[in-house]
């Protein structure tokens, strides 16, 4: 048999490759990102899919390739896929919503700092050959305040180790979070606004999100007040901090992320937040650090070669959760339209075609059903063709001797 073929788009860490290589993908790995016709050529009897942030997995791409059967996210956010077509054509989704967190939280703490201090526009100066040893704007961090938009993964562990330095922490969450250490919950984003002398924000890439911080936002932000953007581009409207930031509102700020940004390394990059003083602007690498991308390359590949290997969907973000290990027996997941009795007629074709069930698990999600079946001998055509023939079969996969 032919060995499956696996692609990493936007320089996934070696481990990655190496995983998939020991679970038997032939896997190309490929620098930059691809746009959408792109992806679609490359995609040609691949597999297994694995990206970041800049390639969009659209319901055109899923159409156009139904071999596809995993997508994996090797950072944090999944809204570059559209995991509802996902689902619907059977492709599992995994991403890493843990393994990067650190690295960010250490950034966002260092800029915090940096930004608190002036260091910035100390180290432009003397670049330029100009000796500006003054006090003057620098502040320590100990004893201000900390306003933490978005209380997840990430905002919390920053919450831990600000608090460490002697920060008072405020946090808003639209979720009801429970706060660490002595951080505070502000019931609305504008009781946190007024009173927080930095801002950093922490939230998702949910389509609400979407200028959720401008002009308002700012002007209620407190005078000479600090801002951080290591979430989303599209959360903050840069003209509006721009002004703020001109207009000596803002004290400073540090931006990672943006609405339009650069589809491979070393092509130009634009912003209206260029040149302007005590900014920070850093190429979306919150999370880039070696610890961590090695980290993301080793689980998301380890859920890609989970899934292909045994069928467990395990930490999915799109289809029903089944944990499983391998199994010496033969074994089938459907995935099905989630209506009653499909498992029933899956029995009873498995006993029509001569086989008994060693072991079976269904797990639902919404609209969809995932049903793995191990069986007491080999599957034959016959019965995969019949259960394939289903009426509410979105996908169906093998295991053991792969009789399909």
């Amino acid at each position: 048999m032919d060995r499956r073929r696996a692609l990493l788009l936007e320089n996934i860490d070696p481990v990655a490759a190496e995983l998939l290589g020991s679970a038997g993908y032939e896997t190309e790995s490929v620098r930059g990102a691809l746009d959408e016709d792109d992806l679609i050529a490359a995609l040609d009897g691949v597999e297994v899919l694995g990206i970041r942030s800049k390639t969009q997995v659209t319901a055109e791409v899923l159409r156009r390739r139904p071999d596809l059967a995993a997508v994996g996210a090797f950072c944090i956010g999944t809204n570059q896929i559209d995991l509802r077509a996902a689902a619907g054509a059977g492709v599992a989704v995994f991403n890493a919503p843990y393994s990067n967190t650190r690295s960010v939280v250490e950034m966002a703490i260092a800029e915090i700092i940096i930004l608190a201090r002036r260091l910035v526009d100390r180290d432009r100066a003397l670049h330029a050959g100009s000796w500006d040893k003054s006090a003057a704007g620098s502040h320590e961090v100990r004893g201000r305040t900390l306003g933490i938009v978005g209380y997840g993964n990430i905002g919390s562990q920053l919450s831990v180790l600000a608090e460490a330095l002697g920060m008072r922490v405020l946090f808003h969450d639209l979720e009801d979070k429970l706060a660490l250490g002595n951080a505070q919950r502000c019931d609305t984003l504008e009781e946190l606004l007024e009173q927080a002398e930095t801002v950093t924000l922490h939230v998702d890439g949910r389509a609400g999100n979407a200028g959720l911080f401008g002009a308002e936002q700012f002007s209620r932000m407190r005078r000479r007040s600090l801002f951080l953007n290591l979430s989303r581009g599209f959360v903050v409207d840069h003209e509006a901090l721009r002004e703020h930031i001109l207009s000596g509102h803002i004290a400073g700020a540090a931006v990672d992320v943006f609405p339009d940004e650069p589809r491979e390394q070393g092509d130009p990059f634009t912003s209206v937040l260029r040149g302007l003083p005590n900014v920070i602007l850093t190429p979306h690498v919150g999370g880039s650090t070696q610890e961590a991308q090695h980290d993301i390359g080793r689980f998301v590949a380890g859920k890609l070669a989970d899934y292909a290997g045994s069928g467990t969907t395990t930490l999915s973000v799109n289809l029903p959760t089944v944990a499983l290990h391998g199994s010496s027996a033969d074994r089938f997941a459907l995935l099905h339209r989630n209506v009653p009795g499909v498992l029933a007629r899956v029995d009873a074709l498995v006993g029509e075609h001569g086989l008994n069930v060693d072991g079976q698990v269904l797990a639902t999600r919404g609209e969809l059903g995932y049903a793995v079946t191990d069986v007491s001998a080999a599957l034959s055509p016959d019965l995969l063709a019949a259960l394939r023939a289903l009426p509410e079969t979105v996908r169906l996969t093998t295991f053991g001797r792969r009789a399909d």
